[in-house]
């Protein structure tokens, strides 16, 4: 077996004797260098297919049988060899510099956030250490959120399990919902499996392929990592929703959003969610809710008033929440 080395870009692919490829994870295990090519060659082809020929100056032609770009457009956008991209397409071992995935990048035409996703499958970008499960919180963060109030705040992860929280945000959610053995939340998990009888939102079908994006975001630093992988395979055992939208492979930062949920005692709630990280508790970020109009306002300080525990369910359904091994507790 040989490694295709990209210095070959510009036509002429360069081949030399197979060596581990280099990375800058500190030696992954052969096992998660398999899981991380096959994942950069479904993202590839993801991207691929989103770019319409005419886009990036390409005549759309007559004979395409599949929507999008043909991998050697991709190679000639990006002054790369068609051999090296489609082994790179098709997830095989051979090396990548920074320089050579940007340009990739740019032919597919991502963005930022896209393009460092890109460089972290291609493990040419630095891999942050596994941070401790649970994250640990400086008891001041509580403090924080409470003096918040009325506006509804609490404290996630990039998974969406949420830490902690104030009394405006739990009572805007059903008292009922999943929890965890560490007693947390996962707005996410909830999100996919509450049936329309009793799920808080209503923007769902804009909010969810958001929240999506952001767990594959957030997915492309931690493939392999049991926790993550279980969480992933969880939710989609339970929502065929969840299913697709993670079969698209999109990926996006978090950022401040609308959210519309309703409440039984307070009515429908109109709210920018604008998210502020928290300084050494990397992947940990702040959610604070804020009005969207006067009579949001009005609402979000009657929700403040109301007694703590949410609200309880108007129906028999009963949720379950995955637990640490991938399966429902």
């Amino acid at each position: 077996m040989t490694v295709l080395d990209d210095r070959g870009a510009a036509g002429l692919t360069t081949e030399r004797p197979t060596t581990p490829p280099a990375s800058t994870t500190g030696g992954a295990a052969p096992g998660r260098r398999d899981r991380r090519r096959s994942e950069l060659a479904r993202y590839l082809r993801a991207c691929r297919a989103r770019v319409a020929p005419e886009e990036v100056g390409l005549p759309p032609g007559l004979r395409r049988r599949t929507p999008g770009l043909r991998r050697e457009e991709v190679a000639q956008l990006a002054g790369v060899g068609v051999t090296w991209y489609t082994w790179l397409e098709q997830g095989r071992p051979i090396n990548a510099s920074e320089q050579v995935v940007t340009a990739v990048a740019r032919a597919l035409r991502l963005d930022a956030t896209e393009r460092e996703h890109l460089l972290r499958l291609a493990e040419v970008a630095v891999r942050p250490p596994v941070q401790p499960e649970p994250p640990v919180l400086d008891p001041s963060t509580q403090v924080i959120l409470d003096a918040l109030v009325p506006l509804p705040a609490a404290v996630s992860n990039t998974r969406f399990d949420v830490l902690a929280w104030n009394g405006p945000y739990e009572a805007l959610f059903a008292a009922s919902r999943a929890r965890t053995d560490e007693g947390w939340f996962n707005s996410l998990w909830c999100t996919v499996t509450s049936p329309a009888c009793c799920n808080p939102f209503l923007n769902r079908e804009e909010a969810l392929p958001q929240m999506v994006a952001v767990l594959r975001n957030a997915y492309g630093k931690h493939l392999g990592e049991p926790v993550w992988e279980n969480h992933v395979r969880a939710l989609a055992a339970v929502s065929e929703d969840f299913r697709e939208l993670w079969a698209r492979q999109e990926v996006a930062p978090q950022r401040t959003s609308l959210k519309v949920f309703r409440h039984p005692d307070v009515g429908v709630l109109r709210m920018n969610a604008t998210y502020l990280t928290i300084p050494g508790v990397p992947e940990t970020f702040v959610v604070v809710y804020t009005p969207d109009g006067p009579a949001d306002r009005e609402r979000i300080e009657r929700l403040a008033t109301l007694p703590p525990g949410g609200w309880a369910n108007p129906c028999d359904h009963s949720d379950t929440c995955p637990d640490r091994s991938g399966g429902t507790s």
